[in-house]
């Protein structure tokens, strides 16, 4: 699931393969951005905000959001794709790599000196150099709703998504619908800055420390197996801002009051 970390990853990848190069092909796949073409231009760098990832070519900010499935991948030109051609939304290639952009969501463009527009109503991250703890507090301390929709609401921090709010919650011992002013705010987010800067480089994100496969999780997707500390059922439920925006929460009942 792409969460600030995925984000991070990807666009340190893509910077490295686009940075400094003229874009020689140009292609944006959504109907509105059909006839944008940003070839000849130079990619000055590709960067991420939260769960945002900002690719400055010329004078412009190609946006992309993943959601939930979405993906960049970066391919040495006429290299054979791994993923058909129509899940493909975004192609910026240059003479050295192709970065094809799969199932993303979101995809705007617009002038750089507009791209505030897109990211300036997101909260602190906290995989930015201008990562602002205290802000990041204020934020999430003065929000009066379930912690587990705090924490998810990228206005109060930026970055942190489902997977994350279920594990940092279960190793604060904090149940998904306490709410915020009950939690010791400052901790959980010291904590989830340790996690998701240790997260960053590696492939494979973990939250017990073994990141083989199926062992990475403490709760979350575990729903109905036994919890790793204590034995008892993971539960499962369902918790969000309004009824169309819920989340699946997964919690121990013992280990979680």
């Amino acid at each position: 699931m792409p969460e600030g970390d995925t984000i991070y990853r990807a666009a340190k990848r893509l910077d490295a393969a686009l940075r400094d190069q003229e874009v020689t092909r140009f292609d944006l796949r959504v109907p509105r951005l059909a006839t944008a073409d940003l070839t000849g231009q130079i990619v000055h760098e590709v960067v991420p905000r939260g769960k945002h990832l900002l690719m400055r070519i010329g004078e412009f900010t190609l946006h992309s959001h993943l959601r939930m499935d979405g993906a960049w991948f970066t391919y040495r030109p006429g290299e054979r794709w791994r993923h058909p051609a129509f899940k493909v939304r975004a192609i910026v290639g240059t003479a050295e790599h192709d970065a094809v952009g799969v199932d993303i969501a979101e995809v705007k463009l617009v002038p750089t000196r507009d791209e505030g527009a897109l990211v300036d109503h997101l909260g602190p991250d906290p995989l930015s150099d201008a990562w602002d703890r205290d802000e990041a507090i204020r934020r999430l301390g003065t929000d009066t709703r379930p912690i587990h929709v705090a924490l998810l609401d990228q206005r109060n921090v930026a970055g942190f998504g489902n997977e994350y709010a279920a594990e940092l919650l279960f190793l604060r011992g904090v149940r998904p619908e306490t709410p915020t002013a009950d939690v010791d705010v400052p901790a959980l987010l010291d904590l989830g800055v340790r996690t998701i800067r240790a997260n960053r480089d590696r492939m494979d994100r973990t939250f017990t420390g073994d990141a083989r496969r199926g062992f990475t999780d403490w709760v979350y997707g575990r729903a109905g197996r036994a919890c790793r500390r204590c034995g008892t059922p993971i539960r499962r439920g369902e918790l969000g801002a309004d009824p169309t925006r819920e989340r699946i929460t997964f919690w121990c009942p013992n280990c979680q009051r």
